[in-house]
């Protein structure tokens, strides 16, 4: 099972936000142009220290409560196959919920891990109520050969959980009963920072569990959230003027990790 350089010291995970892809509400661009941004938005990555990267249909939205469309699939697995070539760790995340298209692209391409906004539990969010598969997603990747790891969000952005539990309850579940590898932890929206006390008590209960922090994280916070956390996802701040619709900036991105450095050292 994919453990990558989470386990061994702090990581951050880029993210690859695609441009709407064609057959989608907004699309206004190609598929080649899709490709070349996202190319541009990996190397930047890549160039700038990082990694690991997710790579996810950002730009889709509205986003379906189900299962995509094929050609989403057959689009992404292309795209993900172009990215590989530049030697980053890719996670795929098929929004708003597809874990079932986010396992079979992992499979095909190779991907360490996929993420899932909602793998237990349920959610009420822009889409309706989307209920956690768990078992389903689990079943589908031991058919697939069983490698590619399980990131799961808890008490998922852009969403209200169905039901009364504290943020450690429903952490618990998705380890323990859901058999998540890694868990997320995020603001209440994209780019929003999540409640450091809330990740301290996480983190005092679940001492030996990797943990992500998936929303939120600038440098302004991100020493305080590395004293609890194994690893970051950054996607806003790395965007031109922290911006989603505009490219991903090598400068910003190496400015980053040098202060995450920086941080590490400081601990040895």
């Amino acid at each position: 099972m994919y453990r990558g350089n989470c386990e061994s010291q702090k990581s951050v995970i880029g993210v690859i936000h695609l441009l709407p892809l064609p057959g989608t509400p907004n699309s206004k661009c190609s598929l080649e142009q899709v490709i070349t941004r996202a190319l541009a938005d990996a190397q930047a990555l890549y160039d700038g220290g990082v990694r690991i990267a997710i790579l996810e249909n950002f730009g889709d939205a509205p986003f379906v409560r189900g299962a995509v469309e094929p050609h989403i699939v057959a689009m992404m697995t292309r795209i993900a196959l172009e990215i590989n070539s530049l030697g980053l760790s890719l996670g795929l995340n098929v929004l708003r919920n597809d874990a079932h298209s986010a396992m079979a692209i992992a499979a095909a391409v190779g991907a360490s891990f996929i993420r899932v906004n909602v793998h237990t539990g349920a959610a009420w969010t822009d889409q309706g109520l989307i209920q956690g598969e768990a078992y389903q997603t689990l079943m589908y990747r031991q058919q697939l050969g069983g490698d590619v790891a399980i990131a799961a969000d808890v008490m998922v952005k852009h969403a209200t959980p169905a039901g009364t539990r504290t943020l450690l309850d429903a952490a618990k579940d998705t380890v323990y009963r859901g058999g998540a590898e890694f868990l997320i932890v995020t603001g209440t929206a994209t780019g929003a920072t999540i409640d450091i006390e809330e990740l301290k008590i996480l983190r005092e209960a679940l001492p030996m569990q990797s943990i992500w922090i998936g929303s939120g994280v600038n440098p302004t916070n991100v020493q305080n959230v590395l004293a609890y956390a194994d690893a970051v996802i950054v996607g806003t701040h790395f965007h031109r003027e922290d911006q989603l619709t505009e490219p991903l900036e090598q400068q910003r991105v190496e400015a980053f990790m040098a202060l995450v450095k920086t941080i590490q050292e400081s601990k040895t």
